[in-house]
């Protein structure tokens, strides 16, 4: 690394421990330091360090129990405005993604993504005019997956209780969860 350039510090907030050290281990061989939190709870006692104040963050959209990575999102935008925040997902959809950048993310990337996706996504925090659009309708089972997800963010991930708004029992929305899950 560039003895000049800035330090890159880095919180990542991802409850899957393998996932998390790899993406780690990746990232301090780009010059980063890391700081690994797997709760919103850990998070913030990453921030209350004094001798570590992030520059950029990686989070995990769905940690595990009911814990949400949109309140991370949240913390860690307020704890500095101009901190780059990428989010992770394996529940992609458009109103998480909405949501995530309202609370301050720069950027929303599907699972799998890996180490050079990050980065890329770090480095367009701007928008962009330049992204193709497309003239396809959204098909029912889009607009579907769209409302369940919607709702999902809308509880902060409380399957019992999104079910209960959408009309539908737990275990037939368990069901089209584990279906739609990106591995």
């Amino acid at each position: 690394m560039d003895e000049d350039a800035p330090a890159r510090r880095l919180v990542l907030v991802e409850d899957d421990d393998a996932f998390a050290r790899t993406l780690a281990r990746s990232f301090e061989r780009r010059g980063y330091q890391v700081r690994v939190a797997a709760s919103l709870e850990a998070m913030q006692a990453v921030l209350q360090e004094g001798s570590f104040a992030p520059t950029h963050a990686v989070v995990d959209l769905k940690l595990q129990g009911e814990a949400s990575g949109l309140a991370c999102v949240q913390a860690l935008h307020a704890h500095d405005e101009d901190m780059l925040i990428v989010v992770l997902t394996g529940f992609a959809s458009i109103a998480t993604a909405v949501e995530a950048i309202k609370l301050g993310a720069c950027h929303y990337l599907a699972k799998p993504s890996n180490t050079d996706d990050i980065e890329a996504a770090f480095g367009r925090a701007e928008g962009t005019t330049e992204v193709e659009l497309t003239n396809r309708a959204s098909s029912i089972k889009t607009l579907e997956w769209e409302r369940i997800h919607q709702t999902l963010a809308e509880t902060g991930f409380n399957i019992s209780e999104t079910a209960r708004r959408l009309g539908m029992h737990r275990r037939t929305l368990a069901r089209k969860l584990g279906k739609q899950q990106v591995k």
